[in-house]
């Protein structure tokens, strides 16, 4: 009896498993839930949010509100992170103009201790905040549980 061949259809199925679970991980970001909160009259908060759905593929709900301070503050994210608009993204908060592509390495890394990523303000050059050649460096901050720390620095 040839081992070899007789375990031919057990590889076979363990390398079609594993082929279905990494694409599932991959296609995460584009599967989760993505809305983002905003005040109505803020026009870059709908250009941050087509620069989100471009670079993870996903559609971003954007949901009109009128305090959103008293949003933030209940979403936690810390006051001295505050920027204009808020998005849900599973589990985890984004506030302000971050990249798509810290929130993808959020997504997939899923770090331990962190709640949500933020640029706060709303700096030059940043998606969203484009100015032409004028850009800022910005740091997108990791918070949550475990404090604040650098996640991502940008030029």
């Amino acid at each position: 009896m040839n081992l070899m061949k007789d375990s031919r259809p057990l590889r076979r199925s363990l390398a079609a498993s594993l082929l279905l679970a990494l694409a599932a991980c991959s296609s995460a970001a584009q599967a989760a839930t993505y809305t983002m909160f905003r005040d109505a009259g803020c026009g870059c908060c709908l250009s941050w949010a087509g620069h989100v759905e471009h670079g993870l593929e996903a559609e971003v709900a954007s949901v009109d509100t009128d305090d959103m301070a008293a949003l933030k503050t209940a979403k936690g994210v810390p006051q001295d992170l505050w920027s204009c608009h808020t998005m849900e993204v599973d589990g985890y908060i984004i506030e302000g103009h971050v990249p798509a592509g810290a929130v993808a390495k959020l997504l997939h890394e899923r770090p331990e201790g962190v709640a949500g990523l933020a640029v706060p303000g709303m700096p030059l050059g940043s998606p969203g905040m484009e100015a032409g050649d004028r850009v800022q460096p910005y740091d997108v901050i990791a918070f949550g549980s475990g404090g604040q720390r650098v996640f991502a620095s940008y030029p």
